[in-house]
């Protein structure tokens, strides 16, 4: 007879899986609140909530094939490609203008879907890195980015 949820409860896994979609969570919520401050239109909740659907989703992959036979690649080659179309929809082509707005604010998605899929790995150290690395680059280069003139075709 298959065991129930309860007979299988084990609060070292639950506990584990918590400590990571917390990270990936904090870490999305770091890059989002950047966005945020600055008026961005992907802010705050879309890209915690982009950090913890990847994480969910590597869990899951996880879960379903667990190591040795677990084949992590699969999961990150989804969320890469299905985070495109959340990021597509940022982009927007201003018709009467030479202009193109929203690739950072993309961007900023798609390295967030990356923490949030290094932090359900258990990856902490890159999934903390590629966000302080984020959080400067985004916060350094926009001062030194407006020192450059505007592309004129």
């Amino acid at each position: 007879m298959p065991a129930s949820w309860i007979e299988s409860f084990d609060l070292q896994q639950i506990l584990d899986e918590w400590s990571r979609l917390g990270l990936a969570m904090l870490l999305g919520g770091l890059i989002g609140l950047e966005r945020q401050i600055y008026g961005h239109w992907a802010g705050l909740r879309t890209h915690v909530a982009v950090a913890l659907g990847s994480a969910v989703f590597t869990l899951a992959g996880l879960g379903v094939a667990p190591p040795p036979n677990a084949d992590a690649t699969r999961v990150v080659q989804g969320i890469a490609a299905g985070i495109g179309f959340l990021g597509a929809g940022t982009i927007l082509k201003l018709s009467d203008q030479l202009e193109i707005k929203g690739l950072t604010t993309a961007s900023s998605i798609w390295l967030t879907a990356a923490v949030g899929t290094a932090a359900g790995l258990a990856m902490i150290s890159l999934a903390v890195s590629a966000t302080i690395m984020a959080l400067l680059l985004l916060a350094l280069l926009r001062p030194l980015e407006k020192n450059f003139p505007a592309k004129e075709n």
